[in-house]
């Protein structure tokens, strides 16, 4: 293969290698350029001399200044370059530029499980919701029998899940940052897969109460002998109390519940719904340099389809946002959606400031291996996922959205955290990865989108959708956007099976706790 780099603006001084092999000293290039120095795959050459002091700039934009000079055709490494300011939030421009409503797609639909509250499942779960981090094994081994003894009975149930997690206790539960892990609990135990009301599983002691993750629902609790099938109000299981004698007849308790909920959710079955019921988390994770040239911008394209269709589209992740949001404050559908963008930057800059750490935490060694120097090239690709469309809305941490269109969803950039945010809110996620990730989701289906053609072919079981494929000129990001809303379509209907599902990888749950521990 001959020697070939990517360039993205016309004002980008430097550009990423396409070869998988890399390139060596002295090679050659359409242009005319003629390499240094050897350099690996998505690492960043020099298109002409950029003297010390000078910006370095890719995507059109700043991502640092030359530390000394740097002569063309070098490998341009994190070293040799100094990290620019983020973007003043006080200075950004607010819906000065949003961008014309995209043209409808109409006539696209998914098999979906239609829920009372006129949410919509891509799966068929039972969700048991745990409050405190105590009863998790006792309900993990609940949850292993049931699969093994009661779902096989149940051919119209995909799963049951145990939401578990460390939350609930031990905490200070009246601090300003524990509504954040309350909130998304509550929101992710009546998710849109579970088809209403989840069982509950309370140790009884916790501060956590059922009460306060519920407030505003009727809880059952009672004999467990004597109680009915279970009416539509999430019924609680406390281990505490008297009339559970035994780890034998806790988990009979838990089992015979689990039972009576499943014979309701074996009932569902999937209807015709528009793509307009679809609410897509977009996250990456193991990024490299060519996420912001593939992946990335074709799930944006892929988020406008979406969007024209009247979905909602939730990108998040603040630090990977935060260096790039000048690109997202004029795309506001109005000064309040902007504000509030710039709300969620200032919490999570005086978050970190608390904490003595700052934004060069991110990225990650797997991140500069894969060829980024530092947050803020990261930061620009990531954002290419939000598409072009107007940005609707902006949700603060854990809250669940019900805008439709594009939003902005706050969570930490840490895959699992993120993930689990998202999942107050989402039916259907896509992952991007450059270096490779196995993550997954047992409560929504995932779908994995890598950004280099090697990565899908190494990984050929794991990676669901190649767009490595748009840096070599076999497709166009048109085209992989076109097959990821296609695919996801497929995946929402359950027609098709992500190979995370396919598997089993599905990650712990992991709320964001910003309040103190106690």
């Amino acid at each position: 293969m001959k020697p070939l780099f990517v360039q993205v603006n016309s004002r980008d001084n430097v550009a990423i290698i396409v070869n998988a092999e890399g390139v060596a000293a002295s090679a050659e290039f359409s242009s005319g350029l003629r390499t240094s120095e050897a350099i690996p795959q998505s690492h960043k050459v020099t298109l002409a001399p950029i003297e010390a002091g000078q910006p370095v700039v890719r995507y059109g934009e700043v991502i640092g200044h030359a530390k000394a000079e740097i002569a063309a055709g070098s490998w341009v490494r994190e070293d040799m370059l100094s990290l620019p300011m983020p973007p003043p939030l006080d200075e950004l421009p607010l819906a000065t530029a949003v961008p014309a409503p995209l043209a409808p797609l109409d006539g696209y639909t998914f098999e979906g499980y239609r829920n009372p509250d006129g949410t919509v499942g891509t799966k068929n779960v039972l969700g048991i919701t745990t409050t405190v981090q105590c009863v998790a094994p006792t309900v993990n081994y609940a949850v292993e029998r049931i699969r093994k003894e009661i779902l096989p009975r149940f051919p119209n149930v995909d799963d049951v899940v145990a939401i578990t997690h460390t939350y609930g206790c031990g905490v200070a539960i009246d601090a300003p940052g524990a509504e954040v892990p309350i909130r998304t609990l509550r929101h992710i135990s009546r998710h849109a897969n579970f088809g209403g009301a989840p069982l509950i599983v309370s140790l009884g002691c916790e501060k956590l109460q059922p009460a306060r993750l519920f407030p505003d629902v009727r809880l059952l609790s009672g004999s467990v002998a004597s109680l009915p099938l279970l009416e539509a109000d999430p019924y609680v299981i406390r281990l505490q109390d008297a009339e559970l004698r035994g780890f034998g007849n806790i988990i009979g308790a838990i089992m015979r519940f689990a039972e009576m909920r499943m014979e309701e959710l074996n009932r569902r079955r999937r209807v015709t719904c528009p793509a307009a019921d679809l609410v897509v988390g977009l996250q990456c994770g193991g990024s490299d340099a060519f996420s912001g040239v593939t992946c990335n911008p074709a799930v944006g394209y892929a988020a406008d389809l979406l969007v024209r269709a009247g979905a909602t589209v939730m990108f998040s992740e603040v630090t990977e946002v935060r260096d790039a949001v000048h690109l997202l404050t004029p795309r506001a559908i109005n000064e309040e959606v902007g504000r509030a963008l710039i709300r969620e930057m200032r919490w999570y800059d005086d978050y970190l400031l608390r904490g003595s750490a700052d934004r060069s935490a991110n990225p990650t060694p797997g991140n500069k291996r894969g060829g980024l120097s530092n947050v803020v090239e990261k930061a620009l690709g990531s954002v290419a996922k939000a598409g072009s469309s107007a940005l609707m809305g902006v949700a603060t941490h854990g809250d669940r959205v019900t805008t439709k269109g594009l939003i902005f969803a706050a969570t930490p950039a840490s895959d699992f955290i993120c993930g689990t945010q998202q999942l107050a809110s989402m039916n259907l996620h896509v992952f991007t990865t450059g270096e490779g990730s196995p993550y997954g989701l047992a409560l929504a289906p995932v779908i994995k989108v890598s950004s280099r053609t090697a990565l899908a072919e190494r990984w050929h079981d794991l990676v669901d959708l190649d767009a490595g494929r748009i840096a070599t000129g076999e497709a166009t990001i048109a085209d992989v956007g076109w097959d990821l809303f296609r695919m996801m379509l497929d995946v929402a209907s359950g027609r098709r099976k992500t190979w995370a599902d396919h598997w089993g990888l599905h990650n712990a749950l992991a709320p964001f706790n910003p309040g103190p521990v106690t």
